[in-house]
């Protein structure tokens, strides 16, 4: 196999409210069009990347006021205010249908192409609130990972040189507005897998690009993918472990 599989995934990728369920989001049309609904622009971005780059793409469109994908089994937030009060067994239901099926497919897939001697490359694709609680976000775009996984560390360094090369001007950032090392996917897997085998990007874009649309937003995109797809082409950014 080629020195990395990539594979990306977007966990926030839509608003939709599934039927049996649109009674608890009845007049909260705008709640779920916000950043608490869904990541604006995080699945264009996603499906972007994964054509580009001949990758595939596990997402989700549904809510994250549903359940959120980007949180561990148990976590306190997986549930919004929404659906944290339905029944246990509804809860559980909603995980069986609507988690579950997002969180095996990329696990499985993951697990399976280092079982067969791949170093494995996840990007996860996300955006953020240009101002939160009143606090402005100085960042257009920002990665997220674990600074003691090497291979984590190298790329988005290598990846943010390349695209400041590019576009020159872009406040970049990494470990912002979120650590890294918090709760998600990529934590999770990388309990699972070394960091030999496995590296974890979670990808953040400021929404204002999105919101404005435009040349800008489809030049931001054009430059993030071009970046990632230079530096994925030279040097191995892992050593076997």
């Amino acid at each position: 196999m080629s020195r990395h599989c990539l594979i990306v995934s977007c966990e926030h990728g839509g608003r939709e409210v599934p039927a049996a369920y649109a009674a608890l989001f009845a007049g909260q049309e705008a709640l779920l069009d916000s950043h608490r609904g869904w990541d604006r622009g995080a699945l264009e971005l996603a499906q972007r990347m994964a054509d580009a780059l001949g990758a595939p793409l596990f997402a989700s469109t549904t809510t994250r006021l549903l359940i959120d994908l980007n949180r561990s089994p148990g976590h306190r937030q997986i549930f919004s205010e929404a659906t944290r009060g339905l029944a246990p067994a509804e809860r559980q239901q909603i995980v069986l249908l609507h988690y579950r099926p997002h969180r095996d497919a990329l696990e499985q897939a993951i697990a399976h192409r280092i079982a067969r001697g791949a170093h494995v490359i996840h990007i996860a694709s996300h955006s953020f609130t240009p101002r939160l609680n009143g606090v402005v976000r100085r960042a257009d775009v920002a990665w997220l990972y674990d600074p003691q996984r090497t291979a984590e560390a190298t790329l988005s360094r290598l990846w943010m040189t390349e695209l400041a090369r590019r576009a020159p001007g872009l406040r970049l950032r990494r470990n912002y507005p979120y650590r890294g090392r918090g709760d998600g996917v990529a934590s999770l897997l990388r309990k699972r897998h070394p960091g030999g085998a496995y590296a974890g990007i979670e990808l953040e874009v400021n929404q204002r690009f999105v919101q404005r649309g435009g040349a800008r937003w489809a030049a931001l995109c054009s430059d993030l993918v071009d970046a990632l797809a230079a530096v994925l082409s030279a040097e191995p950014l892992h050593r076997p472990q």
